[in-house]
């Protein structure tokens, strides 16, 4: 939003924009490198044992050598985005604003593609730092539609992901994420609303509810994330452009009798088009 080097002095712009001169001038201080190691360490037990909360993780990590005690390993699965998975209470309220809408999933046979789509963030840890990966995943098929990096957890990323699969690919009948912030405001559900699509929502705590792209998560990492260190994120953003080609194209999924993601999208829609006359 601020432009440095504009003709509109930047005590201006944030004059305008309603925000503190501290924060504009701020720079975040780069984590240690041992933070980024934990979390890199972290992130794996995560795939491994999502149901592990911050005592287990932390007693994992001190198994292996590591010096660290619940709290810190508390903070750094807060900013990864992370917590553990299990049935729990609902005790958070949603921010001003936004709505949690019903998880509409339950029961419902997936039969064809955009019947379903959903997303999710995920940590992508890098050489030295780590991003944030967005995915629009089309649920029957596998499918990929869309994806974006950031190196913040805010919406709007999201949303260009989002713009991006209804432009190339439609509307979905329905959109499943869970009670994350990136997908309660109202640049999100705006969208979804606009284009005519029904919102599902995950029970909070509840991974089960969005399997498939946390499946997707785990094919991401192990096959190209954890493969190579990246150094930035334009490496970053050319290996998974890379490895989302190979994904939708030409890797074969055990869950679909061995097709593609590509093979299985365009060939049902194919046949679901009535033939010109």
């Amino acid at each position: 939003m601020i432009e440095r080097g504009s003709e509109v002095p930047v005590s201006r712009q944030a004059e305008l924009l309603e925000l503190s001169r501290s924060s504009v001038y701020y720079t975040p201080r780069p984590l240690p490198e041992r933070d980024l190691r934990l979390m890199r360490r972290i992130d794996e037990l995560h795939l491994e044992l999502p149901f592990y909360g911050s005592r287990k993780l932390a007693r994992e990590l001190q198994k292996e050598g590591h010096d660290v005690g619940r709290r810190h390993v508390t903070t750094l699965m807060r900013r990864m985005g992370i917590e553990a998975i299990y049935r729990k209470p609902r005790t958070s309220i949603p921010a001003r604003g936004s709505m949690i809408y019903p998880y509409l999933l339950s029961g419902l046979a997936i039969e064809r593609p955009n019947h379903v789509w959903a997303s999710d963030i995920t940590y992508l840890p890098m050489a030295h730092g780590f991003m944030y990966l967005v995915a629009i995943l089309d649920v029957y098929s596998r499918k990929v539609l869309a994806w974006r990096l950031s190196n913040t957890m805010t919406a709007d990323f999201c949303v260009e992901a989002l713009e991006e699969a209804l432009a190339k690919f439609g509307a979905p009948e329905i959109f499943n994420t869970d009670q994350g912030s990136q997908f309660t405001g109202v640049d999100w559900t705006g969208a979804l609303k606009g284009a005519g699509v029904a919102i599902s929502m995950d029970g909070k705590g509840r991974w089960i509810d969005n399997v498939f792209i946390e499946r997707l998560w785990r094919s991401v990492k192990y096959e190209e994330v954890y493969l190579h260190a990246y150094a930035n994120g334009t490496e970053a953003r050319a290996g998974l452009t890379r490895y989302f080609s190979f994904y939708n194209a030409r890797r074969s999924h055990q869950t679909l009798d061995y097709r593609t993601p590509d093979d299985l999208y365009f060939d049902k829609l194919a046949a679901s088009t009535p033939l010109a006359a």
